[in-house]
């Protein structure tokens, strides 16, 4: 398992520079994602806040592409999600949970979507965040993402996904211990 919460804070020089540039270029190219916000307040509030840095550098290492996608004005907190075109590519290839790794008799990926998040510092999109994401743009034509699985859903051994294909957003179900090369996890972080 991927543990890189001990280190998230220690961004060089070099890495902080070129993720706020990374960061400021995708928001200035994607205004639509965040109308209304401004990215010096942005700015201030993500260097203020070298932890969320952490997980926005592992949501962008991992190929997310992380972009604001709104503020909540009662917690005063920035919404990222992970907007790249497809699943993250650093994510694919893992099973839903630990529970679903462990239930592989063979063939066992190297992990599972929901401790990768946690390890990143972020929480897997529900089914509503994911339907947010797909009104600002076409995401996961060609793969799919695992979303936040119901509890009474996860207990009788199933997990859910989400892709868009024929114009429409779709919710499946498979066991919790399948994975697929196309298929990974998108995250989202509160700052």
């Amino acid at each position: 398992m991927n543990n890189i919460t001990s280190h998230q804070k220690d961004l060089s020089t070099e890495q902080f520079s070129a993720l706020l540039s990374t960061l400021k270029a995708r928001f200035e190219k994607n205004s639509n994602r965040h109308t209304g916000i401004e990215w010096a307040n942005l700015q201030a509030k993500l260097e203020a806040n070298p932890d969320k840095l952490g997980s926005l550098h592992k949501m962008e290492s991992t190929g997310g592409e992380p972009d604001v996608v709104g503020y909540d004005k009662s917690t005063e907190e920035y919404i990222f999600y992970d907007c790249s075109a497809e699943s993250p590519t650093g994510r694919r290839s893992v099973c839903y949970d630990l529970e679903g790794l462990e239930s592989r008799k063979a063939h066992k990926p190297d992990d599972n979507a929901v401790d990768m998040a946690a390890s990143m510092g972020i929480e897997l999109l529900t089914e509503e965040q994911y339907r947010e994401l797909q009104k600002l743009g076409k995401f996961d034509l060609k793969t799919s993402s695992w979303i936040k699985t119901p509890t009474d859903i996860r207990k009788l051994g199933g997990a859910l996904f989400c892709d868009r294909r024929y114009g429409h957003v779709f919710v499946y179900h498979n066991g919790a211990e399948s994975y697929y090369s196309a298929r990974g996890f998108r995250g989202s972080l509160r700052v």
